[in-house]
């Protein structure tokens, strides 16, 4: 394959911006696709919202670097930036700068990625071919080679049904002018939709605290403006996290303020309620009908004004059916990463620092990095996506030795659902318990002391794709 063809970086968001840092500072050429009209399109969509961890995590070390030379002054480290703020004071001057402004193309949505002449049947010949990356631009197609090609385009934008089992609720398609998206803007230009009326929000995620509370927020200058909070599960427990034992003070916080919300009857809790369809209401005014069942089977219908479906991502895999991928039966991750962070066994925002040969798959050179890498799990954190570029950068540059020390430095979560009594199904599904170190837990790859430069904001999905 010619070395002269670019790394192709799909997604300008964090962690897109990040690689692309990092494959400069290896000699080699990044050339990165957003699909929106400027980078961190996808963060702009929820600007509104602020992170809980502070500026000194949110900045990858190489993007850093970069700045640096342009005369950047970085943030108070101990501030929390909103999602705007990251963009403008740290996405825009990284774009700007001399290295990356030329090697940034935005308004360009990638449809589609192969090897070039071969589709993905095709075995023999395959290895050292380089990839073909269908782009779509101003309404025309171009194809562009690259000689690898790292997709951080996120999940944001491809959020999960509504319904159970991983499916749509029945007229979910119908329902859709009372649906909002994962992370509405209630204090600010969405708060005529919510100011006075009835709300239900579906999730038991951090895009639904933030949600919930907001709306907690705007019952306090609207009256009649009403808060029911609806989960699958027995407890929010979970959600309501760590309080002061978590390492960012922040997301300790947000559970709490929710915990006190539901007790003082701000926030009316349904639990194990399960959303089975809609019922939109003849001629489409009115309230829309919302019916579900719990555990023991019992319909309950209820009739809300908007419905907030923060229910979690998935990724787009669509645009990748014909590269080779190894990915884990149920989270839709890299193979080797799926059982690092499936939720079944941990909800926990640390995880085991991985890197290249975790991320790999069979078409050599393709790579999924940053949310979209952890496929339908959550609570993603930006410091795990901005090392996993930094190892892959140094893989394709030849370092091997620099992409095997893999290394993470994340504050305690406070809380992890894992049960400790239930060690062996955890260790069976291949992650080992650490005792002490930065990030609690011991991986494949080998624990090294010290950090190789990391950062990460709130666990949010990004992405520019």
């Amino acid at each position: 394959m010619s070395t002269d063809l670019p790394v192709i970086v799909i997604g300008g968001g964090p962690v897109g911006l990040a690689a692309a840092a990092h494959l400069l500072e290896r000699g080699l050429e990044p050339l990165v696709f957003e699909a929106g009209d400027e980078v961190g399109a996808a963060v702009r969509d929820w600007g509104h919202v602020r992170l809980f961890s502070p500026w000194r995590y949110d900045v990858d070390v190489a993007a850093a670097r970069l700045l640096e030379e342009s005369g950047w002054t970085p943030p108070a480290p101990d501030g929390l930036p909103t999602g705007a703020e990251l963009v403008e004071r740290y996405l825009e001057p990284l774009a700007a700068t001399r290295q990356l402004s030329t090697r940034i193309r935005t308004g360009t949505r990638v449809l589609a990625v192969t090897r070039q002449g071969m589709d993905k049947t095709r075995t023999v010949g395959r290895d050292g071919r380089p990839y073909v990356v269908r782009t779509m631009r101003d309404g025309r197609v171009v194809d562009v080679l690259g000689r690898a090609v790292l997709d951080a385009s996120g999940t944001w934008g491809h959020a999960n049904p509504l319904g159970p089992a991983g499916l749509g609720a029945v007229a979910e398609d119908v329902a859709m002018p009372w649906l909002a998206g994962p992370l509405p803007d209630v204090l600010g230009r969405d708060r005529g939709r919510f100011a006075g009326r009835c709300s239900l929000v579906v999730g038991m995620g951090h895009s639904a605290a933030n949600t919930l509370l907001a709306l907690v927020r705007l019952r306090e200058d609207e009256p009649g403006t009403e808060i029911t909070w609806a989960i699958r599960g027995r407890s929010p427990a979970r959600l309501y996290g760590g309080g002061d034992a978590d390492g960012l003070p922040a997301r300790g916080l947000l559970g709490a303020e929710l915990k006190a919300a539901v007790a003082s009857g701000a926030i009316t809790l349904i639990r194990e309620f399960a959303l089975v369809s809609f019922d939109v209401p003849p001629g489409g005014d009115g309230r829309l009908g919302v019916s579900g069942t719990g555990r023991d089977g019992v319909a309950r219908t209820l009739f809300v004004d908007v419905v907030v479906g923060a229910t979690g991502f998935r990724p787009d895999l669509d645009m990748l059916r014909e590269v080779r991928l190894s990915l884990d039966p149920a989270v839709e991750a890299p193979r080797q990463l799926g059982p690092m962070i499936d939720p079944d066994l941990h909800s926990c925002g640390t995880v085991p620092p991985h890197g290249e040969s975790v991320l790999a798959h069979p078409d050599a050179g393709f790579y999924i990095v940053g949310m979209k890498s952890y496929g339908r799990a959550p609570t993603f954190l930006l410091a795990t996506g901005y090392e996993q570029v930094r190892s892959i950068a140094a893989a394709l540059a030849g370092d091997t030795e620099a992409a095997g020390h893999v290394c993470l430095d994340l504050p305690a979560t406070g809380v992890c659902s894992v049960d400790l009594g239930d060690r062996a199904a955890v260790e069976a599904a291949g992650v080992g318990f650490a005792t002490g170190g930065a990030h609690g837990w011991s991986a494949a790859e080998p624990a090294v002391t010290g950090c190789c430069g990391t950062s990460q904001p709130a666990a949010v999905g990004v992405g520019g794709q």
